[in-house]
């Protein structure tokens, strides 16, 4: 059975290891976006980079005679995602979207909600704040007018310099990160408020307690809609979906 797996998440990566042991009944092809200049890459068929668009991504899946199509990219990835429904419905071939829960706001926490970075932006309001952004290293062109703030980014990868912020220092890391070194970095920096992304799952979930705990505000940027397509949460189900459309 020939699989296309979009995506480098978490449960992608839940995914490939799963896969990688039933390449019997499996033929896998991963395919990343190219975003992240250092990826994990499982012992699968990769290829890197995108398919064209929508007609692109339908004449693949004919001419490699995919079978089934697997979405595990970010929550976040809406073009992606939007894509892969349109193209699979013209190729008829099955897609299951495997999409991590969102975060939600629990007792103790100083949620903003906003619909994207543009009001994530404005709702830091002009008072001079430390902030803590962890939006990832494409989405900083809102931030560029948004008041005389003092900018920590934290990201996995360097951005390019023009899209910073002015005077914006750079922290370059890979979740998974714990409660105890969040509350630290929080501590260490006197960040006033973390401006964020509702990625869902435990990689980066710890800063979310740690503000909990000092009493800091987060300014939470609410998932994009996305095209309907079947979903689970996680590469177990899957799994399970693949192997039923196998038998």
């Amino acid at each position: 059975m020939r699989v296309l797996v979009l995506g480098g998440t978490t449960e992608a990566r839940q995914l490939y290891a799963a896969l990688e042991q039933r390449m019997d009944r499996f033929k896998v092809t991963v395919s990343l976006a190219g975003a992240t200049r250092a990826p994990v890459l499982p012992a699968l068929e990769v290829r890197i980079g995108g398919f064209g668009g929508v007609d692109g991504l339908r004449k693949w899946l004919l001419v490699h005679q995919i079978d089934a199509v697997l979405d595990a990219t970010h929550p976040f990835a809406v073009q992606m995602s939007n894509h892969a429904v349109a193209a699979c419905a013209q190729a008829h071939v099955p897609l299951l979207r495997v999409e991590r829960p969102g975060w939600t706001p629990v007792a103790g926490d100083r949620w903003t909600r906003v619909s994207d970075m543009q009001a994530a932006a404005g709702a830091l309001g002009t008072i001079p704040r430390r902030v803590l952004l962890t939006v990832g290293r494409k989405d900083l062109l809102p931030f560029h007018h948004a008041g005389p703030h003092d900018w920590l980014l934290r990201c996995v990868d360097a951005p390019d310099p023009a899209l910073l912020p002015a005077g914006t220092r750079l922290l370059l890391a890979r979740g998974p990160f714990d409660e105890a070194g969040e509350e630290a970095l929080l501590r260490r920096e006197r960040i006033d408020v973390i401006v964020t992304k509702n990625s869902g799952g435990t990689a980066t979930q710890a800063k979310l307690a740690a503000a909990r705990r000092l009493g800091l505000g987060v300014i939470m940027v609410d998932r994009p809609p996305v095209a309907p397509a079947g979903t689970v949460t996680d590469a177990t189900a899957a799994m399970m979906w693949l192997e039923s459309l196998s038998e």
